[in-house]
């Protein structure tokens, strides 16, 4: 064989190990961590795969990307460490978009639009924000529902406050009577008191705030325009509206942020 032909034949089997190579990242999974007990956004079934509404999007993501995921549960404390080492790709767990994170991460467009609930005991006298004053409370560490409340403890005038990592240990405390109101995500906790173990405890009252949730990704993410323009899709072709009604029982408004497309946020309004 000639030099040149020994030259041309190593350039093409370069260049085929090259693409191939891209080829390969290209359909490398992405790397999702989520708090994993917090239905219905996200959990863990009985064979420990993670199933809910926010599972269900970034895994239509990723298909539409034409990739996978590799979901990892995590504290919901150590998902922000996560996302800003890099040590994931996205973050989903009813993640509220606001103008501190935004300083650190970045965020899709919104997919909903909440109010946080009050969540007590029956009977216990506790049917708006002006019965917390003199009470016990409880929320999840870093959360939006923490932060809440904590801007606001001169006005709500409450008791004590107790910071938990889990949901589970929260609602076990307000089942215990260590605490007398749990105060976190609406729609979690409603599909909390819808089971049977937890029938002794309802929403007490509704708090809208007009918080949104989002996916997160670490600052200025390569993946943050193409997640985006994926959700944008699902909103027009009735994807996403599909997803809600499936996990939360009721088709969303036609005006929501659930099924309006919209650009990557800059701020939290």
């Amino acid at each position: 064989m000639s030099s040149r032909r020994t030259l041309l034949t190593g350039l093409a089997v370069a260049a085929l190990t090259t693409f191939s190579g891209v080829a390969a990242m290209a359909q490398d999974a992405l790397k999702i961590g989520s708090y994993p007990a917090n239905p219905p956004w996200e959990f863990k079934n009985e064979a420990g795969d993670f199933e809910g509404f926010e599972v269900d999007i970034i895994n239509e993501i990723a298909a539409r990307l034409g990739t996978t995921t590799e979901i990892d549960g995590l504290d919901f404390r150590a998902l922000f460490v996560a996302t800003a080492s890099g040590r994931v790709d996205a973050v989903i767990s009813s993640l509220t978009i606001t103008d501190e994170r935004l300083e650190a991460q970045s965020f899709t467009q919104p997919y909903f639009s909440g109010a946080l609930g009050v969540g007590t005991k029956k009977d216990a006298g506790i049917s708006s924000i002006e019965d917390l004053k003199g009470k016990r409370i409880g929320s999840i560490a870093t959360s939006f529902p923490e932060n809440w409340l904590k801007e606001r403890e001169d006005e709500l005038g409450y008791k004590a406050y107790s910071s938990y990592d889990t949901t589970a240990n929260m609602l076990t405390d307000l089942r215990s009577g260590r605490i007398d109101a749990a105060v976190n995500d609406i729609v979690s906790l409603r599909y909390a008191f819808a089971q049977p173990q937890m029938n002794m405890l309802e929403v007490a009252a509704e708090i809208p705030t007009g918080d949104k949730f989002a996916i997160m990704l670490p600052k200025d993410s390569a993946h943050l325009q193409g997640f985006n323009d994926a959700i944008s899709a699902m909103k027009e072709d009735g994807t996403m509206a599909t997803l809600y009604e499936k996990w939360l029982g009721v088709a969303p408004a036609a005006d929501s942020v659930t099924v309006t497309p919209l650009p990557i946020p800059t701020s939290a309004d």
